[in-house]
């Protein structure tokens, strides 16, 4: 069930009226609603991930009351690793097992040796890089004792399930959901109706712009042989913007969504176009986990309070790790290696030269074209099914052939897309323009907004019910 389907439009529907209709009754009872929905939810996609779920957050809920109630810390210890295994192991048993044991064999291969390995024809569950790391994190912040043990499994059931941000995040921590469960909630119109305008927003980003410069890049990354340099260079573009819309787009309507039911996700994605530097980038792009990594990886690996080189190692390692979170191939693992490189590389580069932020509109376009180039051409990698793929992409872009093969440039839909594809692009620019989180001063502009965007969607929007690129991960 995704967002973008009459399917899920029935059920968000359903959940609301009910949802609030409970609003006079004892927190319990919404709190029972929202687990039997968000189960519902991710059932829908295979039921048998249901147990994989139900799990997790069993154990989880036992080894934070342990670790919150035991003295010993010995014990809290062990119950932490029990987590971390249980949690860890099964992630990557589902996601990365046939990738570990298939890439054995091909280091074997290359050095002489032919044996046949044992794969096994695994599902990999929707979400469940993003409800792993959002249940480990309530685990370690019980252990450092930033966060006590909350006694409401329902409460602790549904933060892990809850449907909006369940498949692909934000990933939340316990410290700002968790008490939202268990608080009650009241409903409050203004805050519906911003809901509906990031709700509107999202697919705005998703059916106008991400769905709309998937047909150009798709077109273009499964005939890379016959493409010339311009066709490369529009597919690397589109691509970038793509991914933004799609997976910014699908934050926003998680955020409207809990909005709706009373609740504050936190946001994801902050203009990361606009960043001037590599980190501030990554300040900007996929904000729940690059936070997630720094304060659960980065800093118990010691973070900059150590020596150069290592702070570089415990760099290269974030964004190494970050790679392969993202998928079970080594395309993943160059993407994250590229931006451990370049975070390292402008570390360096400032440590002996100064590098102009000066706030002008020319050296702040400068930065900013320069960031968007570098990540850009290493999104090229996320994108290609095979790092065959991606060279062969490379090959094909530094042939310099810039012949203006207008068939090739508009892929299978002709001119009309092309032009379309740029002005998405455009208009997601001019978006930059609108109120920050979209709180307009009245309702009037509100509904004026949610009115113009709907209109926008069916004028020029795509057709269809295409997943989000990060239901994958």
């Amino acid at each position: 069930m995704i967002f973008n389907s009459l399917a899920f439009l029935i059920f968000i529907i359903l959940v609301f009226i009910f949802y609030w209709s409970l609003r006079k009754k004892p927190l319990v009872y919404q709190n029972i609603l929202l687990l039997i929905a968000s189960y519902v939810f991710y059932g829908w996609w295979d039921w048998r991930f249901l147990g994989l779920i139900a799990f997790s957050t069993l154990v989880d809920f036992y080894v934070g009351k342990t670790i919150n109630n035991s003295n010993s810390l010995k014990t809290k210890k062990i119950f932490l690793y029990i987590s971390l295994i249980t949690n860890i192991g099964l992630l990557g048993f589902f996601k990365y097992y046939n990738f570990f044991v298939k890439s054995f064999e091909e280091m074997l291969f290359s050095f002489g040796f032919n044996i046949d390995t044992w794969t096994l024809n695994i599902i990999l569950p929707v979400g469940i890089s993003f409800y792993t790391f959002q249940t480990l994190s309530y685990t370690i912040d019980i252990y450092k004792g930033k966060i006590k043990h909350t006694s409401n499994i329902i409460s602790f059931a549904v933060f892990v399930s809850f449907f909006p941000q369940l498949v692909a995040g934000p990933i939340e921590r316990a410290s700002h959901l968790l008490p939202q469960f268990l608080s009650k909630r009241q409903f409050n119109y203004k805050e519906a109706i911003n809901g509906l305008s990031l709700i509107v927003y999202g697919f705005f980003k998703k059916i106008v712009i991400a769905d709309r410069l998937a047909i150009y890049v798709n077109s273009v990354f499964s005939d890379i042989q016959n493409a010339n340099s311009i066709s490369l260079i529009f597919g690397a573009i589109f691509f970038a913007f793509q991914i933004y819309a799609d997976f910014s787009g699908y934050s926003l309507i998680a955020r409207g969504i809990s909005k709706l039911l009373g609740f504050d996700l936190m946001v994801n994605f902050n203009r990361p176009y606009l960043a001037e530097t590599i980190p501030d980038f990554w300040r900007r792009w996929h904000i729940s986990l690059s936070t997630w990594f720094r304060d659960y990886l980065y800093i118990p690996l010691g973070g900059n309070r150590v020596s150069v080189p290592r702070n570089y190692f415990n760099l290269m390692v974030v964004f190494l790790v970050s790679g392969l979170w993202h998928g079970a191939n080594w395309t993943f693992v160059i993407w994250g290696a590229l931006h451990g490189i370049y975070q390292v590389v402008y570390l360096k580069v400032k440590g002996f030269v100064k590098i102009d932020l000066r706030n002008t509109i020319f050296h702040k376009s400068i930065n900013i074209l320069f960031v968007f180039t570098i990540v850009t051409i290493t999104w090229v990698f996320f994108r290609a099914e095979s790092l065959r793929q991606a060279i062969e992409y490379f090959n094909r872009l530094f042939l310099f052939d810039f012949s203006f093969n207008l068939v090739q440039v508009c892929a299978e839909k002709g001119p009309l897309n092309l032009i379309l594809s740029i002005f998405s692009i455009i208009l997601l620019y001019l978006s930059y323009l609108l109120p920050k989180n979209l709180v307009f001063k009245n309702e009037t502009q509100s509904l004026f907004f949610i009115l113009l965007t709907i209109f926008i969607i069916l004028i020029i929007g795509i057709n269809g019910t295409a997943e989000f690129i990060y239901f994958q991960f």
